[in-house]
């Protein structure tokens, strides 16, 4: 027992010692006599320079090495360095005195192409873009992206047998020169070859429609990204591949160079050797790329596919003070044919609140952009002065355009038996609609840009059956856009109206009601609407809404936030008074989402102070 004892203490010493040991510590370097990217330069070299691995003259000797290579970089060949170790064992600073002595200019430029890229401009832009000129002095890291940018353009565009006929940098620094030689010899364009489908449980057919490129067309490897990821959007796939064919021993990329240029020829010209590295593209080869005497060469493209699960569950939890603690299951089954149609389940509990619905999809020619979507609901709403039992059918045609914006022309069936305020109908209403909308944003959980549009029309008429008749227009709007890294402005309003002589036969589920969460904070969750004689809320036939919101980092994922919303829903168009709220708040990104907690003062509110607004989830 004692020795073991013994033993873990001496271990536990051992690795105190090591963690606090100085050679583990890099040895701090002071410059003298540089400034500027070159003494910047100079210390990354130094960086890691452990000195207990080094007597003082090889300590002394590799400070030197490191930091005349390091001034190599921007064409000073030959300084002069005095180097200073500090006293102690193992020296903690290395202090440089450096003269810089003369520096290399380019006196030759020599940039060509040959091949087919000769005429294909993003080489040429690429070229016309290098940064330096006859006269210049001398800095490697232009030339040495500008391989690497002309490199991956070769496999980006589909030059597949390319080269370097010529690469090479001279340097003679006792003339004080450098001539600066690169040629590409990119051979033939690649076009695109056949597609092969591998494992799709979808119609073939329907996949090759998505294809944003057809056989034939030059090659581009954006054009492959851009079909993996429809193919993704899909979601008819848990994973997806989609490669070229390649087999070809010029599909390699140049490998960087271990410290720039490290040595010099007696002649005074410094040259060096990289060795290659297999490409990305390379390594996916599986067989040859094909080519006839009398065309251009193809490129095969492989797709491999793995079918998504066909039932998908969630369950998810959360709360909010609109309706308090809520819960939510969705099933959903991405396809359930091979022509990729899906259905989707969705059930939503609250104490207002409670619904359950679902939407059939039939994907057309173009799945992501044209379907058809036939949906069914049921709906319980037990809020205030509103009681409702809503059953609903819709059949509708999804168009996505180019621009982003989705436009649903529908028709909607809906039974309602209901009670609002002095109000109680049941009725059965048959009406047609159209809606378009956009949402755009970058980085969705927590969006440093984004907006969203609605627009939606909708009419009722006694001709075709319904029993009320009405014209319903609704919009909305809200931006998001960051200012530097800790600032963000959100914006929004919101528009609504009824055209209807009869507004008794207009269910609550179409009438507006404002306040709440997302609404005109400081207000209760839809309390804000015209009231009868009695007080109480009958909803209205117009709605008009705003909101504006700063928010301030504090420090990490925590936001502060200052807000103001005015808005009101009202029997007539042109409100005497709008209801405004403003209050303060705090963001914190979490792990689940953004979490939201606002505390806001009504000042249309002679009966209530400030009121708690929480919500999880992002803005839109």
């Amino acid at each position: 027992m004692e020795n073991r004892v013994t033993g873990r203490l001496a271990a536990a010493t051992l690795v105190v010692g090591l963690l606090v040991s100085p050679g583990a510590l890099a040895l701090e370097a002071r410059i003298e006599g540089l400034e500027g990217d070159v003494a910047d330069n100079v210390r990354h070299y130094l960086e890691g320079l452990d000195a207990a691995q080094y007597s003082r003259a090889r300590l002394e000797g590799e400070a030197r090495r490191r930091a005349a290579e390091a001034m190599r970089a921007y064409g000073y060949y030959e300084p002069t360095l005095e180097v200073r170790l500090a006293e102690g064992e193992p020296p903690e600073q290395v202090t440089l005195a450096i003269t810089p002595g003369p520096r290399v200019r380019i006196e030759t430029l020599e940039f060509r192409l040959e091949g087919a890229a000769d005429e294909d401009p993003p080489f040429r832009e690429a070229i016309d873009a290098f940064p330096l000129a006859t006269g210049d002095p001398l800095v490697h890291a232009p030339y040495d992206s500008l391989r690497a940018r002309l490199a991956n353009l070769a496999l980006e565009r589909g030059y597949f047998d390319w080269r370097y006929a010529t690469r090479r940098l001279e340097v003679r620094p006792h003339e004080e020169s450098a001539r600066l030689y690169l040629t590409l010899d990119s051979g033939p364009r690649y076009r695109f070859g056949d597609v092969l489908l591998i494992g799709s449980h979808i119609e073939h057919e329907r996949l090759r429609r998505m294809l944003p490129f057809a056989p034939g067309e030059p090659y581009l490897a954006g054009e492959l990204a851009r079909y993996n990821q429809r193919l993704g959007q899909t979601e008819w796939f848990r994973s997806v591949t989609v490669r070229p064919r390649l087999q070809s021993p010029t599909l390699t990329l140049d490998e960087g160079e271990p410290g720039w240029i490290a040595s010099v020829a007696t002649e005074g010209e410094a040259s060096y050797v990289a060795g290659p590295r297999l490409s990305g593209a390379a390594l996916a080869a599986t067989t040859a790329v094909t080519a006839t005497p009398d065309s251009a060469p193809t490129v095969p493209i492989d797709v491999n596919l793995a079918p998504a699960d066909r039932h998908q569950f969630e369950v998810g939890v959360g709360y909010a003070t609109d309706v308090g603690p809520r819960l939510r299951f969705s099933w959903d089954q991405p396809w359930i044919n091979r022509y990729g149609h899906g259905l989707d389940h969705d059930l939503y509990v609250s104490a207002p609140e409670q619904r359950f619905g679902g939407v059939y999809s039939m994907p057309l020619d173009n799945p992501l952009r044209d379907s058809y979507e036939f949906q069914y609901g049921l709906t319980n709403k037990d809020n205030d002065d509103t009681r409702s039992l809503e059953a609903t059918l819709e059949g509708a045609r999804r168009w996505e355009f180019d621009n982003g914006w989705v436009q649903h022309l529908y028709v909607r069936t809906t039974y309602e038996d209901f009670t609002q305020a002095g109000d109680s109908e049941q009725v059965l209403l048959l009406y047609p609609g159209i809606r378009w909308s956009r949402t755009r944003t970058r980085n969705p959980t927590f969006p440093s840009w984004g907006d969203r549009q609605r627009l939606s029309l909708e009419v009722s008429d006694g001709l075709w059956g319904s029993d009320a008749d009405f014209m319903r227009v609704t919009g909305e709007s809200r931006w998001i856009r960051k200012m530097g890294d800790d600032n963000r402005l959100l914006a929004g309003v919101g528009l609504g109206a009824i055209e209807t002589d009869d507004f008794s036969m207009i269910p609550p589920s179409l009438r507006f009601f404002a306040g709440g969460d997302n609404s005109v904070r400081g207000y209760g969750y839809e309390s804000l609407s015209p009231r009868d004689a009695e007080g109480q809320l009958t909803g209205g036939q117009q709605l008009l809404t705003t909101s504006l919101e700063w928010q301030r980092r504090v420090t990490g994922d925590w936001w502060g936030a200052a807000f103001v919303d005015t808005g009101d829903a009202f029997a007539s168009w042109g409100p005497d008074d709008l209801n405004t709220g403003a209050g303060l708040g705090v963001r914190w990104i979490s792990p689940v989402g953004p979490i939201r907690l606002d505390i806001a003062h009504p000042f249309d509110d002679e009966d209530n102070s400030w009121r708690l607004h929480f919500a999880i989830g992002p803005e839109f």
